[in-house]
């Protein structure tokens, strides 16, 4: 760490790294819960069944996917949409509360969709739309179709949307658990969960626990994470509270005084994330886990890859096939790297596919 003034130190951004990975429980396993870590998280990005359970694996000290399975069939864990506009593994009470506080970027999303909802009073549909889904839990398909027969002018994707950025619809097991299959069908958060929604918290508390599981961070940092906007008058209230620095090209990062920023040089073993892993998405820039040339490498189109940490930043990808679990590294590792990938592999494989007998191979990855 170096320092541009007598007051404002830099962080580069292999300190950011670190810092980084060790809110994410990256750098070292935790003994949290499951539930207790997707609390600390603030979620976890879940748009397939799947990534949470591999978040997880890569993070805890101890985990088997049937620990966050059964936390979802014991309702203290749910699947909602959130930040973002995508579906997140929220715990019951941050369903309750995030949703109401992200509300504002639903209703942005909604707007999007006016042209499709002429003459649809959105009050009147949110109504109906409770009523149908608190009646019994109906799939994407069933609601639009239902909302369609009371507004039949109206387009139907439209009043799908409609619904789900006017309520906090929730997908009710057994789809999300472990091993199981299961269409989505949704019910309310209140209705799932037996109680009423909170009052959207005030942005000030949750700016505590973005910088807790995501710092040091910028205003624009945690505005990509919760899709909101207008953020800047909340880290200015609790300036006094916190500490800032600089990163290296001058943007101002808030942080927790007592937070943990290990030291720059500090071992991070491999690990092996899930695709649309929140380490990877939840910061406007990036630079701290994506190296600059391998900018835009997780993705083609619409497809997310699954990625592989090496020293504590974004070298590859891995999947799946045949019995086979395919390491493709971005570059060349060094042997020592390839062993402990391979050591990381292979336990990744102990947790979440227990007896199926994976070999691990390095590949390539294709050049775009």
């Amino acid at each position: 760490m170096t320092k541009t003034t007598a007051t404002v130190p830099v962080l580069g951004a292999r300190a950011l790294n670190r810092a980084t990975l060790d809110r994410q429980l990256l750098l070292r396993r935790s003994p949290l819960s499951a539930t207790a870590a997707v609390e600390h998280l603030l979620g976890l990005q879940a748009q397939n069944v799947k990534p949470p359970y591999y978040a997880l694996a890569a993070r805890l000290d101890g985990f088997r996917p049937e620990r966050l399975s059964a936390a979802m069939g014991a309702r203290e864990v749910v699947r909602i949409v959130t930040m973002r506009s995508t579906i997140h593994t929220h715990t019951a009470e941050d369903a309750l509360t995030l949703r109401p506080l992200v509300q504002a970027a639903r209703d942005r999303e909604l707007g999007q969709f006016r042209k499709g909802l002429v003459g649809v009073d959105l009050d009147r549909l949110a109504a109906v739309s409770r009523e149908l889904v608190e009646a019994e839990p109906r799939t994407m398909k069933q609601l639009r179709e239902a909302l369609l027969a009371k507004w039949p002018d109206a387009d139907p994707f439209a009043l799908g949307i409609a619904a789900r950025c006017t309520l906090p619809l929730v997908q009710i097991t057994p789809r999300g658990l472990w091993g199981r299959g299961g269409q989505v069908a949704l019910t309310t958060a209140e209705h799932w969960l037996g109680r009423p929604a909170e009052p959207a918290p005030a942005p000030d508390a949750t700016v505590l626990r973005y910088l807790a599981a995501f710092g040091p961070a910028s205003v624009k940092d945690m505005q990509t994470w919760a899709g909101l906007t207008r953020l800047r008058e909340v880290f200015e209230r609790l300036r006094p509270r916190l500490t800032t620095f600089r990163d290296e090209n001058g943007a101002e990062l808030f942080d927790l005084p007592g937070a943990s920023r290990p030291d720059a040089d500090t071992p991070a073993p491999p690990r092996f994330l899930p695709e649309f892993d929140n380490l990877l998405l939840s910061h406007a820039d990036r630079s701290r886990v994506v190296p600059a040339d391998l900018k835009g490498r997780t993705w083609q189109g619409n497809q997310a890859y699954r990625t592989l940490l090496v020293d504590g930043f974004l070298s590859g990808l891995w999947k799946l096939e045949e019995g086979t679990l395919v390491v493709e590294p971005f570059g060349r590792l060094t042997k020592a790297q390839r062993d402990e990938v391979t050591a990381e592999g292979e336990r990744m494989l102990a947790v979440m596919h227990e007896g199926e007998g994976y070999d691990v191979r390095f590949g390539t990855v294709a050049r775009p």
